[in-house]
């Protein structure tokens, strides 16, 4: 990955059981983050480079989105690889929220407690198109990848119930060594995921 022309950032993750958000390994399921000097490079990269052939080859499904930052606060590995856009965003597109923390070792069980409660009421919030837990190190590196029709309903879902109380411990009782909050605008998608798209469910499959 290090030797990809234009390729500025990348992480391999991994990913939980279900819908991701447990600390239980899914060995089916895995991401690739990757960050890029602009989007021409991008698409060239992931469409022509052997690296990413291979990588679906050997898969049984394959989804590529392609994101524009619009809001990023916080580090990782004291690193910030997410470059806002000059490119206005378009309101009425659909938005991906990405959240990354690096867990001290002394709370991961104050965290990991926590979880199933806000990973029933995501699953439960008939707003969000797309949610995932993935990361870089189990139990201990964790990534929430999530995807809405909009940015009034990402932030009705953070300010309320299990997630609000949980963004108050954080800041309380120091559970993060590092973290990073991002948003984006999808822009393009390629593959599927389970058949279809999970950007625009009714969609069919997509070539």
């Amino acid at each position: 990955m290090s030797k990809i022309p234009g390729l500025t950032f990348w992480k391999l993750c991994g990913s939980g059981t279900g819908e991701g958000f447990t600390p239980s390994p899914n060995m089916g399921v895995y991401a690739i983050l990757c960050c890029w000097e602009d989007e021409d490079i991008a698409r060239q990269q992931l469409s022509s480079h052997g690296l990413f052939a291979r990588y679906q080859k050997n898969a049984r499904e394959h989804w590529q989105i392609l994101m524009r930052p619009i809001s990023v606060r916080g580090q990782w590995d004291g690193q910030a690889p997410f470059v806002l856009s000059d490119i206005p965003s378009q309101k009425d597109a659909p938005l991906a929220a990405l959240t990354r923390a690096s867990l001290r070792p002394s709370i991961a069980w104050k965290f990991w407690r926590r979880v199933p409660n806000i990973s029933k009421r995501i699953g439960a919030d008939p707003s969000v198109i797309f949610k995932i837990g993935i990361g870089e190190l189990p139990l201990m590196r964790q990534i929430t990848f999530s995807i809405w029709p909009d940015a009034q309903s990402m932030a009705r879902f953070a300010r309320q119930g299990h997630h609000a109380e949980a963004i108050k411990a954080v800041r309380l009782e120091h559970w993060f060594a590092e973290e990073l909050y991002a948003r984006f605008q999808i822009t393009e998608e390629h593959g599927s995921w389970n058949g279809t798209s999970p950007v625009i469910p009714c969609r069919s499959p997509m070539k």
